[in-house]
């Protein structure tokens, strides 16, 4: 009887004092938690800057690692969250059944302008009888500034011997439906009749200047051509795409011509083609930029070494031309350059 109330105290004793699971251990056990706090590094940070979470229970247990932490329509890596645009974020913490959300910014950090240039897209070829009124129109442009960048884009496969075929993809872009067709900065319609309306270009080369600037360094040795690109980002540009162009001058072929520029003569006997698209080092459409790399202060940089394009037919005559586009397609800024160019980021105060 006494060998069976030992063992009935026994039992008590350890039911009463033995570790249970709703014991509060500073673990954050489901059992213990009644509230969780998630706190920022910070409540607001500069674009490109990013912020970090704490997650703890009421019990002051970090459990950061075992909850689930999200922004809108993305969980986060390593609870970090970061923005390359100015936005505003309702972060929320997940924890055993419990939860707790902070608002946190990123704002504009300063910014760095840069010389601005135009981007002239021409949409042409040898046999358009209307073509050479744009070419005039271009004509007229560099009478008057050194700021505009055009390119000549020919199509017309067989009946033009500098049909670009890759350009299919820029033309479903920007809705192609003749010719000639010329676009500033890539999608503005430059309007009819563009001899008529030079100011239109020289005005987008005006007002605030770029937050983007570009600087290149070419060499064309032999048949080797070798270009690094650089493009500065004064301030976050979301989408950032790098387009590179390898362009010809001094092409010497007939063009038609009804119009009544260039004396109105048709054809024009070896007229001399500048500017014509040859190669294109990136996709047509442009190159994805990192994001890391497209925010305040920090330059991408993009090298190529590859042979001279096969169809370039004298190479002291090879320009290259890059700009940087945007999420909404539209060319920031551009620059030009020739062989033994070694430029510098054109900094305006």
């Amino acid at each position: 009887m006494k060998i069976l109330k030992f063992l009935f105290a026994t039992v008590i004793f350890f039911a009463l004092y033995s570790c249970s699971s709703d014991s509060n251990d500073g673990g954050g056990s489901s059992g213990s938690v009644e509230s969780i706090t998630i706190t920022p590094s910070a409540v607001s940070a500069q674009v490109g800057t990013p912020i970090t979470f704490v997650v703890k229970t009421n019990t002051n247990a970090d459990v950061t690692s075992s909850a689930t932490i999200s922004a809108p329509n993305k969980v986060l890596t390593n609870a970090t969250l970061n923005s390359n645009s100015a936005a505003e974020f309702v972060v929320t913490a997940n924890y055993s059944g419990k939860t707790a959300s902070v608002t946190v910014s990123f704002t504009e950090g300063p910014s760095i302008s840069f010389t601005k240039r135009v981007l002239i897209e021409d949409y042409t070829g040898t046999w358009c009888q209307f073509c050479p009124r744009v070419a005039y129109g271009i004509d007229l442009v560099m009478e008057q500034t050194d700021l505009a960048v055009p390119v000549a884009i020919h199509r017309g496969q067989g009946a033009d011997p500098y049909h670009f075929a890759g350009a299919s993809a820029l033309e479903s872009l920007i809705g192609l439906q003749g010719y000639p067709d010329a676009r500033l900065n890539r999608l503005t319609t430059w309007k009819f009749p563009e001899p008529n309306n030079v100011n239109q270009v020289i005005a987008l080369t005006e007002g605030a200047a770029p937050k983007v600037g570009l600087a290149m360094k070419a060499t064309i040795t032999g048949n080797n051509l070798d270009l690094t690109v650089k493009a500065k980002f004064g301030t976050s540009v979301e989408g950032a795409k790098l387009v590179v162009y390898v362009l010809e001058n001094g092409l010497l072929y007939n063009q038609t011509n009804t119009t009544s520029y260039y004396g109105g003569v048709n054809p024009l006997a070896n007229f001399e083609h500048n500017h014509v698209l040859r190669a294109t080092l990136t996709n047509i459409i442009g190159d994805d930029v990192p994001a890391e790399e497209s925010i305040y202060d920090k330059t991408h940089t993009k090298t190529f070494s590859v042979p001279v394009p096969s169809n370039i037919a004298n190479k002291a005559n090879v320009e290259f031309v890059a700009f940087i586009v945007g999420k909404d397609k539209k060319a920031i800024n551009v620059r030009k350059a020739v062989s033994g160019d070694d430029q510098t980021f054109e900094i305006v105060e």
